[in-house]
């Protein structure tokens, strides 16, 4: 290989945490990561956060305000922690459809769904948020909540988040952010590098999935940066609340 082309391929190297990698090795090292952790992944994410992350759930939910009757396209689902709040706040006479690209993160969502009993109203589907597997003009919403940083291409997703909505169809994101309060920032990254990865091996038995999430924050745009690229992809009205000193960003827009 000459030396332009190992620039090229240099250049085209995206993010996996700390690592860089090539953009089609990234979803499989992510489908990866989740696929180890999935059976865990809800067990972690109460014990990762103290249980606070059920706070900032509800947040996004509270500020989004779904009504009986819409369609919620949930991206980056998961387990269906967020599909379940939406739901309920519907009063179950809504449609929320669950999309992940990791099939044990799916099946994982779909048996909690049988164990609360809901059998209809949530549809489970496993695809990639950079090509979502829906017609243009679907949904009334599309939420997506710790998924977007893991996805290869952010601008693809989010163009792909203006695709599926209808116009003034609405759009929230909840993601970790790097910007976090002066002061906090030491105390949040010793917790985040040393404690976070021993968790994740005691429960998980897994240091290296939850080292990655870890590093994955970090390298995620700040709040006033990854707004722009919201607007960008076609939304308006867009605006961010910080939750928890930083350590979260709340976004949300409309489709134009």
């Amino acid at each position: 290989m000459n030396g332009d082309a190992q620039n090229a391929k240099a250049d085209e190297a995206v993010d996996f945490g700390y690592r860089k990698v090539a953009p089609e090795e990234k979803a499989g090292l992510v489908r990866g990561v989740f696929g180890r952790v999935a059976t865990r992944y809800d067990l972690m994410n109460d014990l990762m956060s103290l249980g606070v992350h059920r706070l900032w759930k509800r947040e996004m939910v509270d500020w989004l305000a779904p009504q009986p009757g819409m369609t919620v396209l949930d991206v980056a689902g998961g387990t269906g922690d967020i599909a379940f709040r939406l739901f309920e706040r519907m009063e179950r006479k809504g449609r929320v459809i669950v999309c992940d690209a990791t099939p044990a993160m799916v099946e994982a969502g779909r048996d909690r769904a049988l164990d609360r009993g809901i059998l209809t109203g949530i549809d489970w589907v496993v695809g990639d948020g950079e090509r979502l597997p829906f017609a243009p003009r679907k949904a009334d919403a599309y939420t997506i909540a710790f998924g977007i940083r893991n996805i290869t291409r952010i601008e693809l997703a989010l163009g792909e988040a203006a695709r599926v909505l209808k116009p003034g169809g609405r759009f929230m994101c909840l993601e970790f952010s790097p910007e976090v309060l002066p002061g906090l920032d030491r105390l949040y990254d010793l917790y985040s590098f040393a404690v976070i990865p021993t968790m994740g091996t005691l429960v998980a038995r897994d240091a290296d999935s939850y080292r990655y999430l870890v590093e994955s924050i970090r390298r995620f745009p700040r709040p006033d940066r990854f707004a722009a690229m919201i607007e960008a992809a076609g939304f308006a009205g867009v605006r961010h609340r910080k939750l928890s000193g930083g350590i979260v960003a709340l976004h949300a827009g409309y489709r134009i």
